[in-house]
């Protein structure tokens, strides 16, 4: 199984290349916190807070996967150039419809050069 590397906090960390680092590969989910059960429901997630990701022919988010606890949602695929050969925010929205009480959305990305990157975990309560 691949190494997935998880989120860091980076205000505790001091060394700016460290902060790059785990920022810009690390999924952030921006979602409402409240969805309604069998309606659809949105859910972005943008790679990187505050620093942004090259897109470069070797060096580039590859896919962006939002799962709900153990469960794969959705997954979206990517080819270089998508961002037009320039650092960016690879920004994604999934539509899913929402079952059960919560959602717990994680994110995972995959950068070709570093692996795998999982952003920190959305709980999203579900409303009849």
């Amino acid at each position: 199984m691949p190494k997935i590397h998880k989120y860091e906090d980076i205000s505790e960390i001091d060394r700016e290349a460290k902060k790059d680092l785990i920022d810009r590969h690390s999924p952030f989910i921006h979602c409402e916190k409240t969805a309604k059960a069998g309606e659809p429901f949105e859910v972005t997630v943008k790679m990187g807070n505050e620093y942004t990701h090259p897109d470069d022919f070797d060096h580039y988010i590859e896919s962006v996967t939002l799962f709900n606890g153990d469960t794969l949602l959705a997954r979206a695929t990517y080819v270089p150039g998508t961002l037009g050969n320039t650092k960016a925010h690879n920004t994604t929205t999934f539509t899913i419809i929402p079952t059960g009480k919560k959602l717990k959305l994680v994110a995972h990305g995959y950068c070709t050069k570093h692996g795998i990157w999982e952003g920190p975990e959305v709980v999203v309560e579900v409303v009849e």
